[in-house]
């Protein structure tokens, strides 16, 4: 762990970012429709690119939760197809990369 507590740390910096965001996000996408037939269709606009928004943090809410997950257990910087290491650069431009560039 001591080896990437670096990348840990801007992981769980990145992942409370994107916690707050989707909360947000969520709070908006819980209020009323507007009485008015034109604010609904507005609002339900709205509605669905923000839902599109929640859905790409949420995924990489859960990327840097496993990649967190890998670092806790040991196998973070270890390619998931061929087993290689993942270069440090790689990882730092990349922190919830699971492969190597030779099998990315």
């Amino acid at each position: 762990m001591n080896e990437y507590r670096d990348i840990a740390e801007q992981l769980r910096s990145r992942l409370d970012d994107l916690l707050q965001r989707a909360e947000v996000i969520e709070d908006d996408l819980r209020h009323p429709l507007d009485a008015d037939w034109s604010e609904q269709a507005v609002d339900l606009a709205d509605d669905e690119a923000l839902e599109g928004v929640d859905e790409v943090l949420r995924s990489e809410i859960q990327q840097i939760r496993l990649a967190l997950l890998r670092i806790k257990n040991g196998t973070y910087g270890k390619c998931a197809k061929c087993g290689d290491e993942i270069r440090r650069e790689r990882l730092e431009a990349r922190p919830i990369a699971t492969r190597c560039i030779k099998c990315a």
